[in-house]
């Protein structure tokens, strides 16, 4: 509460300070100063004399700026308008496409991304010449701001409006109006009602139940009013929309008349709408609640994510996900002692496959969310056919482990040069990093959810802290005479010891054919264990022409064209049913399932999982899928609502970014007060009983 109060208020002094400095930065642009935000005035339909036209302001930010709505939200500054109209002419208020939201360390803020157009209704003088050319002239200013800056930005525009006829037909002048027209939310024919008391802002909204809603958000005209950053949620009832929006926190403010926009679906479509004060209907059939402001958790302190990141990754160490590969990393501790030159080189080596696996894996998931695509940490699982590529990774380091064929390059499972040692130590950090982040440990939650919220250069220094706490273990063994003496000396033991690393690895591989099982179905599955045996066949082949002192070339070629064959020739298998065998009452996760649950009043438990997330199977076998936690929430009426993430899901990763996470295990509780708590990654029965009887 104080860190909000704290953040609105310098917001404040931030705009007041822009209203100050725009003057100035008016003079010190009046030259060939360039904009972030290029503007123009551009002329609408022709219009006779006495009537009305209308004035486009196409607004055209660069890459990365944004402009405000008129209501800019937590922070920002709109737009204001001097005109200079011959005598008689009038302009109206402007009309303002559907703005977006945009969330900057916990601020929600309405902005423009892209090109956008205010249309001002411009009403031309009575005794205008039939023929002329009316000179209109704007002095705009307006806030130009990235996530990490503002420029109070200015220009003055002009334009010549053409006056028709008396009873001509009008005509446009310029063919984008239809689309600038279009993006205008449609105004409401009716009015609605709202009501405000302590706590939130009540509206209903006169509108058919038949309306098509898909992530629906308010957009208050009114300021001070509601809190940006707050959940809303939607109910029907009847043909009313009823939105519940807490109030403002600081120094809320009541009005006479509500104005605003329900925008209702992520393409912009929108409604403009007004309320006046009234009854406001309870109850209705609640609607997936816009996640909004639940997708604007409070961020920590940089340096601070940094060490959740660093101390995430170290801790995956020991977290389930990463034991199949600790098998890759045992080996090269055990040649930790053949020098300390190498120990050092290989440590770094290592460091550095790790570090840029977790910047490469960041980066493409950056980019895909930048591109609208809903994915979140360990994104690459949820393709099969990546998951199939791990399949054929994981068999062959077993067969080579086992001895069916060997590598000398990259040389981290066989003899070769310290070349090959240190070129084998990255390739061991690229697997490393590539198998071990798709479950978020203790510290990695927080850390990975705010990534998903930062501008990009310091959401990947995440990634890298990340990297660098996973490869911290082997770095020290490498660095500290200490540590590398107590590691055993190098002799023939490693033959049988690498026999023995088969083991986990051919469970590794296991354990994702039955991933690909559950996330391609049985025909796919085959499809895959088929390609596993050529390529398998084509390494055994491989071995024994080694073993005859012949090339392996061929064998080996063979094998790598089978595999990519199989990669491209697979075809992507439908996502498989959402039904799941468990012992507890369990239902879909959906947005319209939550706000149905937490409207009964009952508590809700949100599970959400995957199947190759191994952390999330610990916890429900340890935790969950058990006989006394489904007494004890039977007992307690529990609504349980399980989300699958094995395949894509974008409302599932909506809710998991909304609360701040970036991958799985989440484990949500709501109570029947309907707070919401968000519990530990690692799960006890206890903990599961004791917030079902609280």
């Amino acid at each position: 509460m104080k860190t909000r109060r704290y953040r609105l208020s310098v917001t404040f002094l931030c705009q007041l300070l822009v209203l100050l400095l725009v003057p100035f930065a008016a003079q010190a642009q009046s030259g060939a100063a360039p904009t972030h935000i290029a503007a123009e005035l551009v002329a609408g339909p022709t219009a006779a004399p006495g009537g009305e036209t209308t004035i486009a302001i196409h607004m055209k930010p660069e890459a990365g700026w944004h402009g405000y709505w008129s209501n800019p939200g937590d922070a920002g500054f709109g737009m204001q308008l001097d005109w200079t109209l011959p005598e008689g002419a009038k302009a109206g208020a402007p009309r303002y496409p559907v703005p977006q939201t945009l969330v900057v360390s916990g601020l929600m803020n309405h902005v423009f991304e892209h090109d956008y157009a205010l249309l001002v209704p411009v009403t031309l003088p009575a005794n205008a010449a039939p023929g002329s050319r009316l000179p209109i002239r704007l002095a705009a200013q307006w806030l130009a701001c990235t996530e990490q800056i503002c420029v109070p930005e200015r220009a003055e525009l002009a334009v010549e409006v053409p006056v028709g006829g008396i009873g001509a037909k009008t005509a446009s002048e310029d063919p984008r109006f239809t689309e600038w027209t279009r993006r205008l939310p449609a105004p409401l024919d009716a009015a609605g009602t709202f009501a405000i008391d302590a706590k939130a802002v009540r509206i209903a909204i006169p509108l058919p139940a038949t309306t098509p809603l898909e992530g629906p958000h308010i957009f208050v005209g009114e300021d001070k009013l509601v809190d940006y950053g707050a959940a809303q949620t939607f109910a029907w009832n009847g043909n009313q929309l009823i939105v519940t929006i807490p109030r403002a926190k600081l120094d809320p403010q009541t009005t006479g008349t509500l104005t605003g926009v329900l925008r209702l679906n992520a393409a912009g479509d929108g409604i403009a709408f007004t309320a006046k004060p009234g009854s406001v209907p309870t109850g209705g059939t609640p609607i997936g609640a816009s996640s909004e402001g639940s997708a604007a958790p409070s961020l920590a302190p940089l340096p601070l994510l940094l060490l959740a990141a660093l101390a995430g990754g170290l801790l995956l160490n020991v977290m389930p996900c990463v034991f199949p590969i600790l098998s890759l990393k045992a080996l090269s501790l055990a040649r930790a002692g053949e020098s300390e030159s190498h120990a050092r080189i290989e440590g770094l080596a290592y460091t550095a496959g790790v570090v840029l696996a977790c910047l490469a894996l960041g980066g493409v998931l950056l980019a895909l969310r930048a591109g609208g695509q809903e994915v979140g940490w360990a994104f690459q699982l949820q393709e099969p056919l990546v998951v199939v590529a791990l399949l054929l990774l994981a068999a062959t380091i077993t067969a080579n482990l086992l001895g069916l064929f060997e590598l000398t390059v990259p040389g981290f499972v066989s003899g070769g040069s310290p070349s090959s040692f240190t070129r084998g130590a990255f390739v061991t950090g690229l697997l490393a990093a590539f198998v071990a982040t798709p479950c978020t440990g203790p510290f990695m939650a927080s850390a990975m959810g705010a990534a998903l919220l930062l501008p990009v250069l310091p959401a990947m220094a995440l990634f890298a802290a990340l990297g660098l706490g996973i490869a911290l273990p082997f770095l020290a063994v490498a660095f500290i005479p200490a540590l590398r003496k107590r590691m055993p000396r190098p002799g023939k033991w490693m033959v049988t010891f690498r026999r023995w690393l088969a083991l986990p690895m051919g469970l590794t591989a296991l354990a994702l054919a039955w991933l690909t099982w559950k996330v391609g179905g049985p025909w796919f599955t085959g499809l895959a264990l088929l390609a596993l045996v050529l390529v398998l066949a084509a390494l055994f082949v491989m071995g024994r022409t080694q073993r005859k002192g012949g090339s392996a070339r061929p064998a080996a070629s063979v094998a790598v064209l089978v595999a990519a064959l199989a990669l491209i020739v697979l075809p992507q298998p439908a996502p498989p049913s959402a039904s799941v065998n468990s012992l507890l009452d369990v239902k879909p996760f959906s947005e319209k399932a939550l706000a149905e649950a937490r409207a009964s009043g009952k508590p809700v438990f949100v599970w959400m999982t995957a199947d190759w997330c191994l952390t999330c199977k610990v916890n429900e076998e340890v935790a969950i899928e058990r006989a006394d936690t489904k007494a004890a929430f039977d007992k307690a009426g529990v609504v349980v609502l399980r989300g699958d993430w094995t395949r894509r899901d974008p409302e599932i990763t909506r809710y998991l970014t909304a609360q701040g996470a970036a991958g799985v295990p989440l484990y949500m509780w709501y109570g029947r007060d309907g707070k919401a708590v968000q519990l530990p990654q690692v799960l006890t029965p206890e903990l599961l009983a004791n917030a079902a009887g609280g």
